[in-house]
């Protein structure tokens, strides 16, 4: 009895090994597929040859290095990091630490060039403490999410 199970478990290790190497591999001529979703010609001789390569004795790695060796590293769905590929890999990064840099600059310029308008405006003209506060408080834009504090809304509020 376990010789009459012993190839048939071989063949499903092989039929499990095999699709989840097809499911890996980028259809040539479809290119959105995998060649075990595809039905076309080269995705039914690819699925034959990662079989053949199983059936040989090779690893997966194996298999996998050599579909990119003969047909290029667009044919594996996950391309391996290196360095040609890290620009890749890593524009996401990239591109959201470059905008919150631009949005962090923004911010940081809006409330100081404020503050800096205000100084520069009161320079040289006699104001008193009142005066450079209330001017303070009409340059300077609220903060997002608060009400605007300005000298109507502070006779309004407790003190």
């Amino acid at each position: 009895m376990e010789n009459e199970e012993d190839p048939v478990k071989r063949q499903q290790i092989l039929d499990a090994r095999a699709r989840n190497i097809s499911h890996n591999v980028r259809c040539l001529e479809c290119g959105s597929q995998s060649i075990e979703e595809s039905q076309a010609d080269i995705a039914v001789l690819l699925r034959k040859l990662i079989r053949d390569e199983i059936r040989s004795g090779k690893s997966d790695k194996d298999i996998y290095k050599k579909l990119e060796d003969d047909y290029g590293e667009t044919i594996l769905y996950a391309p391996k990091f290196d360095w040609q590929t890290a620009a890749f890999w890593l524009s996401p990064l990239l591109i959201a630490g470059t905008a919150g840099g631009i949005w962090a600059y923004g911010r940081h310029r809006q409330r100081t060039n404020v503050h800096l308008l205000a100084l520069n405006l009161t320079r040289g003209v006699p104001l008193t403490p009142r005066e450079k506060e209330t001017m303070l408080d009409i340059l300077t834009p609220p903060p997002s999410g608060i009400l605007p504090t300005s000298p109507w809304w502070k006779n309004w509020l407790p003190q």
